[in-house]
């Protein structure tokens, strides 16, 4: 009875999943139209206009005229252009340095020493203040003459610091601001990492004598692999585009010392009108973005998990 009953009822499913997707195919369209057109319109288009853009000599106030290659030729001989990217490339070092060990420290301590939703709430604080009033407030703070900062370096008897007019202190004071600011959001993305880690692991590590330390090297660590990349293709992809914090305090200076990228972008689309060569170096960042996160990606194995 079975073997003759058991094909009908395959067939009878068969037909009702293959009817499935025609019921449900202008419901599911209609739910994802609204996210495809805002990729469409504000992702896909202005790409794909940057990128034509970047072959053309364009000032807004005329019709593109193509040029070819010639932005990027320009570039390779732009000697401002190639500080950029390395006033860049030392920032996106500095912050990535800070922000990560400095989350991994505070998420640890969270996981072990708190189950306050107030203090972990709290971490978020600096977050919900926008990079603009966070760059004046340590503007302020760090100010050579009347900062608080240099007040109580004074009083110790030690010599201030030009944070942000001091060639040797500005990418990492810029750096230190925009870590004070984003270390709460990461650390909160680490935690939720910890959280997923099943207490038996940890219980079995202490019923063998393993102390904190290689606990944390030899468990947490590497089950936070997935968590930590993550956070890495987040925070260098955010570490690249750093700007209002730059463009309020030093504005590129002293001298090019603080001219990161995006403010070369900028300054040459809307301060000289050269948004053609502005378009070029856009797609250059673009394809440094891209790069980062892909080899990101494939050399920390984020598609796979210790747990499994």
């Amino acid at each position: 009875m079975t073997a003759t009953a058991t094909p009908a009822v395959k067939a009878t499913t068969a037909t009702a999943v293959a009817r499935r997707p025609r019921t449900q195919l202008w419901p599911a369209l209609g739910m994802i139209a609204p996210a495809a057109l805002g990729f469409l319109v504000f992702y896909l288009y202005p790409t794909l206009r940057g990128a034509y853009l970047s072959l053309t000599e364009y000032n807004v106030l005329g019709s593109p005229v193509f040029v070819g290659l010639r932005n990027y030729v320009d570039m390779a001989q732009d000697e401002v252009f190639w500080n950029a990217i390395r006033v860049t490339l030392l920032y996106v070092v500095l912050n990535i340095g800070f922000q990560t060990v400095l989350a991994v420290g505070l998420a640890v301590l969270m996981h072990r020493l708190t189950k306050s939703v107030l203090i972990r709430g709290s971490l978020l604080l600096p977050y919900l203040i926008a990079n603009v009033v966070v760059a004046l407030l340590w503007y302020w703070m760090l100010d050579y003459n009347i900062g608080i900062v240099n007040a109580v370096i004074d009083a110790v008897g030690l010599p201030k610091v030009a944070f942000f007019g001091d060639e040797a202190w500005t990418v990492a004071t810029i750096a230190g601001v925009n870590t004070w600011r984003h270390l709460g959001y990461t650390a909160l993305l680490v935690f939720a990492g910890l959280q997923m880690i099943p207490a038996s692991i940890y219980e079995a590590a202490a019923v063998d004598g393993a102390g904190e330390w290689r606990t944390f090297w030899r468990i947490t660590l590497p089950l936070l692999r997935p968590v930590l990349v993550l956070v890495l293709v987040i925070t260098v992809t955010g570490a690249f585009q750093v700007f209002d914090t730059v463009a309020v305090t030093t504005a590129g200076g002293p001298g090019n010392a603080s001219r990161v990228l995006q403010l070369y972008i900028y300054e040459q689309a809307f301060a000289r009108g050269h948004f053609g060569y502005a378009s070029a170096m856009s797609v250059v960042l673009f394809l440094i973005l891209a790069g980062a996160a892909f080899a990101q990606m494939r050399l920390l194995r984020a598609g796979e998990s210790d747990l499994s």
